[in-house]
């Protein structure tokens, strides 16, 4: 039997990570022999993963500093578990995939890009380097699988075949994704969102390409045209950078509308619980997986052109320029209003979801991409 080796750092919140064990439980499902391989334990899908049986093994990676004797467990690891082929997800686990094959017995080698139009110049000098290496070593992948149309494009325009680049979008998992009346009610009520307010949210990591302060600016300016409206951040991040995010939010007159939530594990309900949802992202973005979870827990969505995003919601989203405040906070008015006027979008968004981001659609595209079956 294939054996499928899933290679990661560590499944901590996040798009990608969400993906990898949603495709891996799925995979397992359907018998294949999956494992997963991480560079840390302690992320919050591990246990996830292992009460379905899908074996985790941990490398134990000690910091960025712990490379020779991380390098020689991890080969080690690998060469005990034999694969048949490796799909690593981002960009460090794919170049060690890449530099590492010659020695744990050449299995296919399957390449994940998650993102797309990465503006390097605002992160550190090893997060700007990374990228630049995979398109030095992109020819070793038997298959590079974005998970967007924009991340197609951006592989090969930094070097990548187009002939070994294949679109698989993400799948949502519509059941565990759901809308929940009782969550609704309970995370608005334990956020003190009272029955008439209109709850905004933004999910998302703490990151610059999530273009926050985008999103705080435009609720500002809606917060000016009505007081029905609240305000929510859903996700965590760099302590420093938050504050910094909350003294925008105070100059720009919301601090007492706006709720910080920080990270969550009951999404279905924190979704529900959302009137809208809203990704203000101003680069980066290949499938937002957010956009698609919230759309099948019944939430509409207003996005900014970034990746796929305005793929993902077709005609029942509203879609704003990246880094223009005035344009999102329009498109959220719009939004508004299609509510308020009774449009059906709550069944709608959730069925589209259903229909064109199935994880059987997922996972049938994978087992052809990644396993050769057809």
């Amino acid at each position: 039997m294939n054996r499928l080796i899933f290679l990661a750092r560590k499944l901590d919140p996040g798009g990608a990570e969400r993906q990898l064990v949603t495709l891996a439980l799925a995979l397992h499902g359907r018998g294949h022999d999956v494992r997963v391989v991480l560079f840390y334990d302690g992320g919050v899908f591990d246990a996830e993963l292992a009460r379905a049986g899908v074996p985790v093994h941990c490398v134990g990676k000690r910091g960025r500093w712990d490379a020779p004797g991380f390098l020689l467990r991890l080969v080690a690891l690998l060469r005990r578990l034999r694969p048949t082929a490796i799909y690593s997800f981002l960009d460090l686990p794919n170049l060690l995939a890449a530099l590492l094959r010659p020695l744990v017995g050449r299995p296919r080698l399957v390449w994940s890009i998650r993102a797309a139009g990465m503006e390097m110049r605002q992160y550190d000098w090893l997060s700007r380097l990374l990228p630049r290496l995979e398109g030095w070593l992109c020819r070793a992948a038997d298959v590079t699988v974005a998970n967007s149309h924009a991340g197609a494009a951006w592989a090969v325009a930094r070097g990548f075949p187009p002939a070994r680049v294949t679109v698989i979008e993400n799948g949502i998992d519509t059941q565990r994704f759901s809308p929940d009346a009782e969550g609704r009610a309970r995370v608005r009520d334990e956020w003190r969102v009272e029955a008439r307010q209109r709850l905004i949210g933004l999910v998302a990591r703490l990151d610059v390409m999530k273009d926050h302060r985008n999103f705080l600016r435009a609720c500002g300016l809606l917060a000016a045209r009505r007081d029905d409206l609240r305000f929510v951040c859903v996700g965590g991040g760099n302590p420093a950078y938050r504050a910094e995010l909350e003294a925008f939010a105070a100059q720009q007159g919301i601090a007492a509308r706006l709720i910080w939530a920080g990270t969550r594990q009951d999404m279905a309900a924190v979704y529900s619980a959302l009137d809208l949802a809203c990704s203000a992202s101003a680069f980066g973005e290949g499938f937002a997986n957010v956009v698609g979870e919230a759309m099948a827990c019944g939430v509409p969505c207003v996005v900014t052109d970034v990746g796929d995003s305005a793929r993902i919601v077709g005609a029942l989203g509203e879609v704003a320029r990246p880094r223009d405040a005035d344009a999102l906070a329009a498109a959220m008015a719009r939004m508004l209003a299609r509510l308020e006027g009774g449009e059906d979008l709550v069944r709608q968004v959730r069925c589209r979801v259903i229909d064109h981001f199935s994880v059987a659609r997922m996972v049938a595209r994978t087992e052809q991409a990644v396993l050769g079956k057809a």
